[in-house]
């Protein structure tokens, strides 16, 4: 391997990481225009195994957008990122994958804090798939699986 090809999968793998911490900030944030700017067109997101929906990026946006308002303060904590990059004989591809695990914690909406009553907390955790691919616009991710593994609601 040349270092040109070195620099070029170190290249690669901090946009892809970009991507996906784009993708945790967006939804935290609830910028939703920015949460589809991270996708292709032809993008699908399958949140089924946390009682979500599965569909285009454009349904589970929308679907996301009323869903988190349940959830007026949210964090996305990714780690773990296991990044796999399409090798063509030793030159990076067009195509990665990342397995990440997650760490969401949130707040429910209700009461706000006034000394006697809190608003529950919501804790969910699992592992992300993240297919992504090279377009003329960078990395885009293709395809976004939640695998949630447990959650915990707490007052």
């Amino acid at each position: 391997m040349t270092q040109r090809v070195d620099l070029s999968t170190v290249m690669d793998r901090m946009a892809i990481d970009e991507v996906v911490t784009g993708y945790a900030v967006a939804v935290d944030d609830g910028d939703w225009d920015a949460y589809r700017a991270l996708f292709t067109a032809s993008g699908r997101v399958d949140y089924s195994s946390a009682g979500g929906i599965e569909g285009s990026v454009g349904q589970v946006s929308d679907w996301l957008a009323e869903t988190m308002r349940l959830f007026p303060v949210r964090q996305h904590l990714i780690v773990n990122r296991l990044v796999r990059l399409e090798d063509l004989g030793g030159s990076p591809g067009d195509s990665a994958e990342v397995r990440a695990d997650f760490l969401n914690p949130m707040r429910l909406a209700g009461p706000e804090f006034d000394g006697t009553v809190t608003a529950p907390n919501f804790v969910a955790a699992g592992r992300y798939s993240f297919a992504l691919a090279r377009t003329r616009d960078g990395w885009r991710l293709t395809r976004v699986t939640v695998h949630e593994t447990w959650r915990h609601t707490s007052a």
